[in-house]
């Protein structure tokens, strides 16, 4: 009985705090805008770059980071003191932010792609996992300006990283797993596009004087 509380007081604090979206709420507070009306209509930071600059893109990070470092602390805290499985429980409530992020609770299960949601989770987890991750997905998206590209690529290195560094066994490696596959599966669209050589390529934008 412990058991299944304990992670149902995980999982659901972490879906439903990962349901709250930092590109929507800062599109509205700052702008009077809802992000998901325009660029590609999708609430990520990506977009919310492209449409609004650089302004509000340091809010939206603080958010979609807060979010995800909560539920993760939380989730591995209390796993750690019933469990003694502290790992296990922060990579848990990262998979279930991030399902929140992409499926949230408070805008119709329409939500963003997940890529900041869990470049925050690998910081919680281990630093070396979060550097190998984020440093594939900046030299991939700087070389060809595909931050779809970048992101599903840097994204496969958080279940290998785990594997090359012996962190967990395999009830963390296939949280790690799921969060990779459902990255990827968020960009279907993009995959299609990229085969096509139709997607956009990331371009610093100049602030309107």
């Amino acid at each position: 009985m412990k058991t299944i509380l304990v992670v149902m007081v995980t999982v659901i604090s972490a879906y439903v705090l990962g349901s709250v979206n930092g590109a929507i709420i800062t599109s509205k507070f700052l702008y009077r805008k809802d992000i998901r009306k325009f660029g590609s209509g999708n609430p990520g930071l990506t977009n919310f770059y492209r449409v609004f600059g650089k302004t509000g893109v340091l809010l939206v990070v603080v958010v979609d980071v807060v979010k995800t470092v909560g539920p993760a602390l939380f989730g591995g805290w209390l796993f750690g003191r019933y469990f003694d499985l502290t790992i296990l429980g922060r990579t848990l409530a990262g998979f279930f932010v991030m399902l929140g992020h992409c499926f949230p609770l408070f805008y119709k299960f329409q939500g963003g792609k997940g890529v900041m949601t869990a470049g925050a989770i690998l910081f919680v987890l281990d630093w070396r996992v979060a550097l190998i991750s984020w440093g594939v997905f900046a030299i991939i998206t700087a070389s060809t300006k595909y931050v779809s590209l970048g992101a599903m690529i840097g994204c496969t290195m958080y279940p290998v990283s785990m594997l090359i560094f012996g962190i967990g066994d395999y009830k963390e490696f296939i949280a790690a797993l799921g969060c990779a596959i459902l990255i990827i599966a968020r960009h279907q669209a993009n995959i299609r596009r990229l085969i096509k050589g139709q997607e956009s390529k990331l371009m610093f934008r100049k602030e309107k004087k």
